[in-house]
């Protein structure tokens, strides 16, 4: 009886942690892990080209309104505003210096023009322009 207790309770935990998640709102999902980025619309270069040794991460700190991580060569910081659905990033604070290649400033770019965010149904975060998806990012933590 008491194994059937500690299996109950151990197959409740099991279920309630996996099902957090789902009732979570977008703004919580937001601040509930980093961020990496898998796909990025617009460059004529290939993704793995743009990345092809550490894909760009994001942070997003709630208390700070800033958005910290690296763009796959240096770090940044940048102060973002979010409204609902909307989303827009202020310029990257200071930044190491070191020079990678065309990605770093593909992705600098790009997160300057976004002006929306969804959270859609695999828990990957969609930066959008418009109603176009600009850049994908899958959770890391």
């Amino acid at each position: 009886m008491k194994i059937k207790s500690i299996l109950f309770i151990c197959f409740l935990s099991l279920v309630t942690a996996c099902g957090s998640e789902k009732g979570m709102s977008n703004n919580e999902q937001l601040y509930s892990a980093t961020w990496q980025l898998e796909y990025m619309s617009g460059s004529r270069i290939a993704f793995d080209g743009l990345f092809p040794n550490k894909k760009p991460e994001l942070t997003f700190d709630k208390t700070t309104s800033k958005a910290t991580g690296n763009n796959s060569c240096n770090g940044y910081s940048a102060s973002y505003t979010l409204d609902g659905k909307s989303i827009s990033f202020g310029e990257p604070g200071p930044t190491t210096m070191m020079f990678c290649g065309k990605g770093e400033q593909e992705f600098l770019s790009t997160i300057k023009k976004i002006d929306g965010y969804n959270i859609d149904a695999d828990g990957k975060l969609n930066l959008m322009l418009g109603d176009v998806p600009m850049m994908r990012f899958k959770k890391t933590q």
